[in-house]
């Protein structure tokens, strides 16, 4: 899972549409599976798939499920999914939600954390 998880946050890293588009479509040729609706024999109700199979492991349906969700995103809003958190002390990615200035940080707590860091700098 972590692995997949590293090859999404190429895709929240790009800083253009067309980068991100790319870098999904890559992913979405590397999940292997087309677009298919399962009812897992019966015992769910209809619902689309992008992996192998319905017995495909936890990694590839994690894989091709987030890449299904990230190309609505893209399709919908024409600009990439999300981004990479601008703090130096975090690692998360986010995704961008709405219409609004563009983010630069996964949460309101990174945020501060910087202003008041850089505060803290212009005052020494």
């Amino acid at each position: 899972m972590r692995d997949v998880a590293l090859l999404l946050r190429e895709v929240f890293a790009a800083d253009h549409v067309d980068e991100a588009a790319a870098r999904l479509n890559g992913l979405l040729h590397r999940s292997g599976g087309g677009l298919r609706l399962t009812s897992h024999d019966g015992s769910t109700p209809w619902h689309p798939h992008l992996d192998v199979d319905d017995d495909a492991p936890w990694a590839a349906w994690f894989l091709a499920s987030s890449c299904l969700a990230m190309t609505v995103l893209i399709w919908d809003h024409q600009r990439p999914p999300g981004g990479v958190c601008a703090s130096t002390s975090c690692r998360n990615v986010y995704l961008t939600q709405g219409s609004g200035p563009p983010r630069r940080y996964c949460s309101r707590r990174c945020a501060t954390r910087e202003r008041v860091a850089a505060h803290r700098r212009a005052q020494a």
